[in-house]
């Protein structure tokens, strides 16, 4: 086994899902922005969290009306959601700029990216302050899917959306690779009995 080499406090825990956070302003102009410290948080309420500077415009919107959607987009729009990343929504309007069609969602006061195949709808629930970040808790009281993003079971078929994933401190954005085992299955073999 070889020794560890100590890089620090940083945030260098990977992959990150890329998400599009969705949220309207105050004049209820549809905005999205980039973020990577997202992902599932509670399963009962299903629940997703995004942590947003609250320098940013999302976060006022979100503050505003407490409700966001999360778009997931796959690997034919990484161009996208790197420029959504890049440019603040106070500056430019995303959807203009990039082509992206902005859908209202049905749940909540808040547009989704039509193009990407799966987009969760949020009412927030928790507001949390962490420090450079602010963390919002939202119920997912809906999530829309692409048919063609859907497996012949209808689950989502990750494979089939190409989903994008950031790595931090690499500055990359990566697709997945093939499937390493079912989950619950692969790790049997080590049960005793």
């Amino acid at each position: 086994m070889e020794d560890k080499r100590s890089l620090g406090a940083r945030t260098l825990l990977f992959p990150t899902p890329a998400l599009v956070v969705g949220s309207y302003d105050a004049d209820d102009r549809p905005d999205v922005m980039t973020v990577a410290w997202g992902g599932i948080c509670c399963s009962k309420p299903p629940s997703v969290m995004v942590s947003i500077r609250p320098s940013r415009l999302t976060y006022a919107n979100i503050m505003l009306h407490r409700a966001f959607t999360v778009s997931v987009p796959g690997a034919a729009h990484v161009r996208e959601v790197d420029y959504i990343g890049q440019v603040s929504g106070r500056d430019a309007d995303m959807f203009a700029v990039t082509g992206l069609t902005p859908v209202p969602a049905g749940s909540v006061h808040a547009p989704y990216v039509g193009e990407f195949p799966v987009a969760l709808e949020c009412r927030v629930t928790h507001v949390v302050d962490l420090g450079a970040h602010t963390l919002f808790v939202g119920e997912i009281l809906d999530v829309k899917a692409d048919a063609t993003a859907l497996d012949s079971e209808g689950k989502l078929d990750i494979e089939a959306i190409g989903l994008v994933t950031y790595i931090p401190g690499l500055e990359r954005y990566f697709g997945l690779g093939p499937s390493l085992g079912k989950a619950f299955e692969v790790g049997k073999a080590f049960r005793s009995g």
